[in-house]
């Protein structure tokens, strides 16, 4: 069975809209585009490295992602990330499977959710998601995400688009490695756990302002 394993440059107030560049995608009047390049440092550019050169994997992208991958990468013959983008199989969920004329190209057509989850269960690498924001929501739902890296970037967007839109699906994570970038931003790799844990921090014996406050909570709701 595959893996899916997510990467996203996110925001503190969690925007991951057009983080590489003015012109990647302004829809929306989003007017921030290339708001993660200013924070990369080693450390950022290193941890990214590590995670494109990993020996096998195919890249699962949405069609916006993908319209943008194959419009850069295809003609960066020098760059080893595109060399080995080109190689790559690329699984594209999209309704205009016509539109795909990237090698190794290959249209996943109908619920996102449902034709990722088929593609887990066959053989073959990895799948690597990169940006793809309308994406994640229902792979979030579906809890068919295993390993999410957020590298987290020290700025507050205040509009853009978003991964975590409501549609996730609770789920509790195990922390599996982070680390600090000289800039601020913060690296954090998760992998699914059980079920989320709750607990209390409140009073063995609640006192009758709690016990009120309790009561009116319930009211409202």
């Amino acid at each position: 069975m595959r893996r899916v394993i997510g990467g996203v440059l996110i925001s503190v107030d969690g925007v991951i809209q057009a983080p590489g560049g003015p012109d990647e995608d302004p829809t929306g009047g989003f007017r921030f585009g290339g708001w993660a390049a200013p924070h990369f440092d080693d450390t950022l550019s290193g941890f990214l490295g590590e995670v494109i050169d990993t020996p096998e994997y195919d890249l699962l992208l949405g069609r916006r992602t993908y319209e943008i991958f194959a419009a850069h990468w295809p003609f960066q013959t020098d760059d080893p990330i595109g060399r080995k983008f080109d190689r790559i199989r690329k699984y594209v969920v999209t309704r205009t499977p016509d539109l795909l004329t990237w090698k190794g190209s290959q249209a996943l057509v109908g619920n996102p959710a449902e034709t990722v989850a088929e593609l887990k269960r066959g053989d073959g690498p990895d799948l690597l998601i990169q940006g793809s924001s309308e994406l994640y929501p229902a792979l979030l739902g579906a809890r068919l995400v295993d390993r999410l890296f957020l590298i987290t970037l020290p700025v507050i967007l205040g509009r853009g688009k978003r991964l975590f839109s409501g549609a996730a699906a609770p789920a509790g994570l195990t922390l599996v490695d982070h680390r600090i970038a000289s800039t601020g931003a913060v690296i954090t790799v998760y992998e699914q756990a059980d079920e989320v844990a709750t607990g209390s921090f409140a009073r063995e014996t609640p006192s009758p302002a709690e016990l009120a406050r309790r009561d009116r909570m319930k009211r409202e709701a």
